[in-house]
């Protein structure tokens, strides 16, 4: 899109119903034309032209629509569901009641199957955000986010966060996803490497301890079909650019389970923002790293003419689909290809340089922990020994208003997490030891036995969702939620 300046599939479905009436009373309507309108409904995306799925989509299409709003502007927006299964539509990264934001788990009232709700709402904060389901999926890999249900936002913020001549948004999303049992998962790109020598042992003596009961691997998610914008690699329009310009990218990774990383040979990216919110200090990358849910805006210098792939830097993912054509005015010929070198990721660079976190009003101790395959060969993930329960819908934290609390979020096991705090956004304290200010966002990285901290000030009453954004993670227990008081 170019711009010019929990459980198996009956336990979801039985929880989503009993959430039905546990919902607030609703808000009072707003009369007259909406805003926006967007309509749930199974619908087709041609990849390629041999490779046209079936999925459910926002408005017949993927990704959904890009709805430019402006920061503290009110909008209203119908949402219209037509399938036979309630659904919520979750609008993360905003600052949104819990009557709007789309999770039952906080109180979200849901939108009745082939039935519609209108919502109202002020936008905010300015930049890159996005709305997705937030259905629990379980073992059913058609509903929630591995479907099609993904669609950015653009808040338009008073001072753009760079000068640029030409604007992109690229959403990034895999298909046909099928179960595989899982394994230790890379996660050398993460910086700093730094392990916490005791999470290691004690993720390791569980996981010792489960394979020697003769316990497989729990469940992972695989996919066959990648794309940016729902087209596979050489099948849809190139972004086309010329030499000189300042193309300013908005990526979001859509994906329900997977970690992505974006090279294009010859450039390099001039990370402004990330999740939407100005980074203190904006670095060029060679490769950018996206977690699920993740959003980074960059600029890129055309200074290298010719034709070439942006893609992913594994070979097998780009080679099924994941990228897209980059085209200098002028220019033809067969898209080129070359590896980026080697690099990490790091999101100290980004903050203050020298900067300490500010002093939190409390510290609010979280450790994650896996139990694997203990749920029917699908792994139960538990904060503080505590596997989130969609029928009791408790508290597990309190905090106050005005008071700033931080969240040191310690990995028990190898995998990577995607920690995502819902109507609040978050400043990055400490990555793996390593101490840093002044980078806002919404989801963060946890590498497999790391501890990263980060602040946030509770000034958003109500019920407040916080999960794993790995689909898989927050379906079997890895959700929590915290509570005003």
């Amino acid at each position: 899109m170019p711009f010019h300046r929990r459980g198996f599939l009956q336990t979801a479905a039985a929880s989503a119903l009993a959430g039905c009436a546990r919902i607030p009373a609703k808000a009072p309507q707003v009369a007259g034309l909406a805003d926006h309108t967007i309509r749930i409904a199974p619908g087709l995306v041609e990849l390629a032209p041999d490779q046209i799925i079936s999925t459910t989509l926002y408005n017949g299409q993927f990704p959904g629509p890009l709805l430019r709003l402006q920061e503290g502007r009110p909008v209203v927006v119908d949402i219209h569901n037509d399938t036979d299964s309630p659904e919520q539509l979750h609008w993360h990264g905003q600052r949104l009641p819990v009557d709007v934001d789309g999770s039952a788990e906080e109180g979200t009232p849901y939108i009745p199957p082939r039935g519609s709700r209108r919502i109202s709402f002020t936008p905010g904060p300015a930049g890159h955000r996005f709305y997705h389901s937030h259905r629990m999926a379980g073992a059913d890999l058609s509903v929630g986010v591995y479907g099609g249900q993904v669609g950015p936002v653009y808040i338009e913020p008073r001072r753009e966060p760079g000068r640029y001549d030409r604007e992109f948004f690229l959403t990034l999303k895999e298909f046909e996803p099928a179960f595989s049992r899982g394994g230790d998962m890379a996660m050398d790109f993460l910086a700093p490497a730094t392990v916490d020598g005791a999470l290691k042992a004690r993720g390791e003596a569980a996981m010792n301890a489960s394979l020697a009961k003769g316990m497989p691997h729990g469940f992972e998610v695989g996919y066959s079909l990648f794309s940016i914008n729902g087209k596979m690699l050489g099948h849809g329009e190139p972004l086309r650019v010329r030499q000189g310009e300042r193309v300013l990218l908005h990526v979001l990774n859509g994906s329900a389970t997977e970690i992505r990383s974006l090279a294009l040979p010859g450039h390099s990216f001039q990370v402004v923002a990330l999740d939407g919110n100005p980074v203190p200090t904006p670095t060029e990358v060679p490769v950018l790293w996206i977690g699920t849910a993740e959003r980074v805006s960059a600029i890129v210098e055309m200074a290298h003419p010719g034709v070439w792939v942006l893609g992913d830097t594994t070979d097998d993912d780009r080679k099924r689909g994941m990228g897209i054509v980059v085209e200098y005015a002028g220019q033809s010929g067969e898209p080129q290809w070359s590896a980026p070198p080697k690099s990490d990721w790091n999101y100290t660079r980004f903050g203050r340089p020298g900067a300490a976190p500010a002093t939190p009003d409390a510290v609010i101790e979280m450790t994650f922990a896996k139990d694997n395959a203990a749920l029917g060969g699908f792994n139960r993930w538990t904060i503080n020994g505590v596997a989130f329960d969609d029928a009791r819908m408790d508290s597990l934290f309190k905090v106050s208003r005005g008071r700033r609390y931080r969240l040191r979020m310690h990995n028990a096991s190898d995998d990577i997490h995607l920690m995502h705090l819902h109507r609040h956004s978050f400043e990055l304290a400490t990555i793996a030891g390593t101490p840093t200010a002044g980078v806002l966002k919404d989801v963060v990285m946890l590498g497999g036995y790391q501890t990263v901290e980060a602040d946030f000030t509770a000034d958003n009453p109500g019920r407040t969702l916080f999960h794993c954004h790995q689909q898989l993670h927050m379906d079997f227990g890895f959700m929590a939620l915290f509570d005003y008081v």
